[in-house]
Parts: structure tokens; sequence; C-alpha cells
């Protein structure tokens, strides 16, 4: 099946350098972000125009996947403080550190409830590179702390939840080089393939008023950014940007969509934050 990619904006450069994973706050006026310091990964926030930036962690270790609760009073994310990717919850001004998942597992990807009472996470499916390792998607209560597996069987992570808590979308490997974005009903079950293409498509995450969602894939040529509706018909191109365009997220009227654009440099890379405003 041919399907027509047609770019609906043009996306526009909101902040530099070398920052990545933004994520809007609930009532837009803020923007989560990492960016690297003397060599590692620290979060920050600033105001949604690109202003006022303020540094929130200061541990001098890697923190990544940022994430913000629906109420926006916490934020999860993902340190390696102690050697392993563990997740922790903290005040969305960087006090009162809470660790959520175990010391002595790499678990990564947290995403929030619509209601914030759970997170959902996955293992690294990174273990043994290039090749990609199995990992399960889990869901946690973050009051009783009880863990549930939700999906298992092959390469899952970036799960993420429906605005409606009802359904989940995230990535599912298939073969070595063959991704692709799934649905499922909020406890795994009736798991879907909406993508359906030969590409890598990854890093789903859905419209707040749940008809979209958004990936990004290299079906065009480089990882770009796209919008499908839920049940994966009218896939369209949102920004022809070159580089690696990766982790989108919606602003929460659906009018925007922030992601991390990142070009080779040197030997490494170079990322800043992008805004790409929706058509239609």
């Amino acid at each position: 099946m041919l399907l027509l990619l047609t770019p609906l904006a043009i996306a526009y450069q909101l902040s530099h350098p070398n920052i990545g994973e933004p994520f809007p706050s609930a009532d837009g006026k803020k923007l989560l972000y990492e960016m690297e310091v003397a060599g590692h990964q620290e979060l920050f926030v600033m105001d949604s125009d690109g202003k006022n930036s303020v540094q929130i962690t200061h541990d001098g270790t890697g923190h990544e996947s940022p994430a913000w609760s629906p109420d926006g009073k916490k934020i999860a994310y993902v340190s390696d403080r102690n050697g392993h990717e563990v997740i922790y919850v903290m005040n969305s001004d960087g006090t009162g550190d809470e660790r959520i998942t175990s010391e002595t597992a790499d678990n990564i990807h947290p995403d929030w409830s619509p209601d914030g009472k759970r997170l959902l996470y996955c293992n690294d499916d990174d273990e043994k590179p290039p090749k990609k390792n199995e990992s399960n998607i889990f869901e946690i209560d973050l009051a009783t702390k009880k863990v549930k597996t939700l999906v298992t069987g092959g390469t899952n992570t970036y799960a993420s939840y429906a605005p409606d808590g009802k359904h989940l979308v995230y990535r599912h490997m298939i073969g070595d080089m063959n991704s692709e974005v799934y649905v499922a009903n909020a406890d795994g079950s009736g798991q879907k393939n909406i993508s359906n293409h030969q590409a890598f498509d990854g890093w789903p995450t859905w419209s707040p008023d749940g008809k979209r969602i958004a990936f990004s894939s290299n079906r065009n040529s480089s990882y770009q950014i796209h919008v499908m509706n839920a049940d994966g018909s009218d896939v369209k191109l949102v920004a022809n940007t070159e580089g690696r365009a990766t982790e989108p997220r919606w602003s929460p009227d659906g009018k925007m969509i922030y992601f991390s654009l990142c070009h080779n440099l040197d030997f490494g890379f170079d990322c800043e934050t992008e805004i790409a405003k929706l058509t239609t």
C-alpha cells in the first residue's frame, strides 16, 4: 500500500545547543528537557518560548527520559547514579527524589498514567549492542509499588498511555531491523501492529485527544517525525527535516509537536529542540 506523506508544517528551532527529549508541562507553559553538562546529561526546565532556563538536577550523573506528571507537580526520569539505569520520581523543582525501580536492573522510558497514579516503563533493550535484547513493558502503582507485566515477547519499548487510560502505544521489534508501532489494551491484551511498514518506526506518543499518534520513522530518508490516526491510517510527514528527528511530544492543545533533532558533528552529535506547528 502506497502512503502519501504530506508535510504538515515547517519545523523551527527552539533551543540550542545539545539538548534533547523535550516534554511540555500539562499547562503548556514550561518545557522539561535534558542537556549535556560536563560530559553528562542534567535536567532543565524553561519557558515554552525557550527563555528562563533553570537547571533542576545537579548530582553530576546521567539523567534521561524526563516525563512530567499530568498535574505538573512531579517528574519521572532515569538516572545511572548507581551504575544501573533506575527510574526516579522527584518534585518539579528537583527536590524530594524517590527511587521507583530496582537498583540492580536497567529500566527506561517512564510514562505517566492519565491519573498520575502509575508509571509505564520497560527493560533496557540495548544491553547487547548492536543486537536488541528482549524487553518487556511494565506498569507500577506508585502508592503500593506493585508491578504488573503488560507486554512480553521480543523487544518492546517506548510505551505510553492513551489519554483515556484504556490503551497503550509502544514500539515492537520484528527481526533485527524492522520496528513497528503497536497498540494494545491497557492490560497488554489485544496487541495490534498499526504502522505495518518495512522501515524503522518508533518513539510513538498519543495526541491529547487520543485521535492521532506521533512517531519517528526512517521510511522517507533519515529519521523524521510523522503523525497517523490511532488506527494507523492517514500517515503524514510533520516536517521535512535533515538529521535524526526522534522523541516527539504533543503540546497540550494538540497544535504543536516538540521533538529532538540531532546532527552528526565531528565524532558526536549536536542536538536541538524543534517545534512543528500543525496546520491540520
